[in-house]
């Protein structure tokens, strides 16, 4: 029994911005990811590396907030954060604030694979890059035309007015025949953001999280809400200790404690028996699935 989700930002997606030709390239994108993944649990792959490979997908599709694609900072930079989460072992890797870092979904399992440490930002994660060979990219490499208007828009609105359609974040989480979950988000955080934020996305615990007791946790949305309501982490507390399932307690924090305290965005999460709950509070998610029976599901609003 094998399954795998994931998901490409959620928002309230203005319907001029969701041309055929885009909604076609959306469900295109995620459905390239979801194979990815699914062809290593075919396998008998590790659900680890399933994720990572998904990720790794929608971090070089253009479409996504995610490596190439990635939303761009204020100083007209784009910072990149990923984290990993093993269920197996609740070991994790995460990066923040990296520069020239192609898929930084990759470096934040080698944080977790190969240093004693489960965070590094900045310099000393591009330096960690290096060392483990990653060839560094120039900067420009993330920035896309659309990203460009976007940040330009939102200087000239500064905080008066500009609203993020897409709240995006990219993310996997996927259940092997062994019976091991894995969680994996990449994001390049919110356009025109302050140099050196830091949103949910790389934070085990708030935005991803994996346990082999209970679930396999990623989000997206407005980051901070989803900072201060630790909304991975409470989704697995309600099932590990509240005897509910994914969809319940997915549900619980996304549609209640969220919605209550202001935060928009969704979740994906796959329980121990396969069950998945993609719930999300605001317009729309970028999310797709290939269930334990095989069947494949894309979808935007």
């Amino acid at each position: 029994m094998t399954t795998i989700a994931v998901h490409g930002g959620a928002g309230d997606i203005p319907p001029a911005e969701l041309t055929p030709e885009r909604e076609a390239a959306y469900h295109a994108g995620l459905e390239r990811a979801l194979r990815a993944g699914e062809s290593i649990l075919a396998a008998g792959g590790a659900s680890l590396d399933a994720v990572v490979a998904a990720v790794r997908v929608l971090e070089d599709d253009p479409l996504f907030n995610a490596g190439h694609g990635a939303v761009i900072a204020a100083n007209g930079i784009c910072e990149l954060d990923a984290a990993v989460m093993d269920g197996r072992d609740l070991r994790a890797g995460a990066v923040t604030g990296v520069r020239h870092v192609r898929n930084p979904v990759s470096l934040a399992r080698l944080v977790m694979e190969r240093s004693p440490h489960v965070m590094l930002s900045g310099l000393g994660a591009e330096e960690f890059a290096l060392e483990q060979g990653l060839p560094p990219v120039p900067n420009r490499h993330f920035v896309t035309e659309r990203r460009q208007r976007e940040l330009a828009a939102a200087l000239t609105a500064n905080a008066a007015g500009f609203s993020e359609s897409l709240m995006g974040t990219v993310g996997a989480v996927a259940l092997d025949a062994q019976g091991n979950l894995a969680a994996a988000t990449s994001t390049g955080g919110t356009t025109g953001k302050r140099w050196g934020r830091v949103g949910d996305s790389p934070l085990i615990g708030a935005g991803t999280y994996a346990a082999n007791d209970c679930c396999a946790v990623s989000a997206t949305g407005h980051g901070e809400y989803f900072i201060r309501a630790t909304v991975a982490h409470e989704i697995a507390s309600l099932m590990r200790y509240a005897g509910l399932d994914a969809r319940a307690a997915a549900d619980r924090v996304v549609h209640e404690q969220l919605r209550q305290m202001g935060g928009a965005g969704g979740v994906i999460v796959v329980g121990r028996d396969g069950t998945i709950a993609l719930p999300f509070n605001s317009r729309g998610m970028l999310r797709g699935s290939i269930d334990t029976q095989g069947r494949l599901t894309t979808a935007i609003l």
